[in-house]
């Protein structure tokens, strides 16, 4: 299965996102679906908050994995923080690089696509398969 949508330069599409995700994969366990919702918020907000542009999220899921993906239209390069504890953000990438199995940044002729992806729970498809 492969989902993808586009969503506007609004923080509302943080909220659109997740819900998109968590349409594109009804069969995931609980578990799976916050840990997408909280991973596409990250995703998401980066887009927002660093670019001028909106973003294309695109899901695709397997028998074993679940890859998600977030284009934007922005020449900048994410790269992982190491804010202070004070600091009020700056910590979206951990927060990927520690819920992920994988994560990366892939540069385009415009813009880049940062993704990551998470292996499918075996006992949940066994349950949504049959």
């Amino acid at each position: 299965m492969r989902r993808t949508r586009s969503f506007s330069h609004s923080p509302h599409s943080v909220t659109d996102a997740r819900r998109f995700a968590a349409e594109a994969l009804p069969g995931a366990s609980p578990e799976t679906r916050g840990v997408i919702a909280l991973l596409v918020s990250e995703l998401a907000s980066n887009s927002i908050r660093h670019t001028a542009s909106g973003f294309d999220l695109t899901i695709t899921s397997s028998a074993r994995e679940i890859r998600v993906e977030a284009t934007d239209r922005d020449d900048g390069k994410p790269e992982m923080r190491s804010p202070a504890p004070t600091d009020p953000s700056g910590r979206g990438l951990q927060i990927v690089d520690m819920l992920s199995a994988d994560w990366g940044v892939e540069p385009l002729s415009k813009g880049k696509t940062v993704w990551f992806t998470l292996a499918v729970d075996a006992p949940v498809q066994a349950r949504t398969a049959g």
